[in-house]
């Protein structure tokens, strides 16, 4: 029972400084505020979080689940460079709608297991791209540029939100367009999108007519033919 109260505890000193964050951002909230709003003493706030950087790190980490429920639930187009474009939009939306959250998960380098689940989704999105021959760049590459002009142009949105909607969304048509293998007439992607693809599928699944070292060979000529 004592377990339960605790647990109760721990999660209405979140709710209350989730609520203090959304209402007056990170620097007007502290923890005597957090305290009072909780009905608890500032002993309580620290035997579950440690400090005021403990209690918002849990806050973060929070908020990335909240967020993850959305990223789940994400149906695929068909397309998967439009899955991409729609996962932008909905992380740069989470970001406008929930900015103390937003720049509490992202302010900083979080390594929360809903952070790293986040960045598997992206990077499986990523390999779909890869895997259909229109991707122009290695996976991890176009994984890294996707997620930092993601959430630095998020972050600039929040910080000056007039004209931070089109900003998101020409920094989204440039990277993805500086990623993908497509040509603006819709004709054949080049070489190098079709050797990413091919290494991408190697990586997924070796073909059982290949050894592990012919596979890693063939991987390193793909390579090369993408870096051209």
């Amino acid at each position: 029972m004592s377990e339960v109260k605790d647990a109760d505890t721990r999660e209405r000193i979140l709710d209350a400084a989730a609520r203090l964050l959304s209402e007056s951002g990170t620097e007007a909230v502290s923890t005597r505020a957090v305290c009072t709003a909780a009905r608890v003493g500032a002993p309580t706030l620290y035997h579950h979080f440690g400090d005021k950087q403990g209690l918002f790190d849990a806050v973060a980490a929070r908020a990335f689940e909240e967020y993850l429920v959305a990223k789940r639930s994400q149906a695929s187009t068909g397309d998967p460079v439009e899955d991409l474009r729609r996962g932008w939009d909905l992380h740069a939306e989470f970001g406008r709608t929930h900015p103390a959250f937003y720049t509490l998960m992202y302010g900083k380098d979080h390594r929360s297991r809903a952070a790293l689940e986040s960045l598997d989704i992206l990077t499986g999105l990523v390999e779909r791209v890869a895997r259909a021959g229109r991707l122009r760049v290695p996976v991890p590459m176009a994984v890294r540029m996707i997620s930092a002009a993601g959430v630095g142009a998020t972050l600039a949105m929040i910080s000056e939100p007039e004209g931070g909607l089109e900003l998101s969304q020409r920094t989204r048509e440039a990277i993805l367009a500086a990623i993908t293998g497509e040509r603006p007439d819709g004709g054949e992607a080049p070489l190098a999108a079709q050797a990413l693809a091919l290494r991408a599928a190697l990586e997924a699944d070796r073909p059982e007519a290949l050894t592990a070292t012919e596979a890693a060979l063939l991987g390193e000529w793909l390579e090369r033919l993408a870096a051209r």
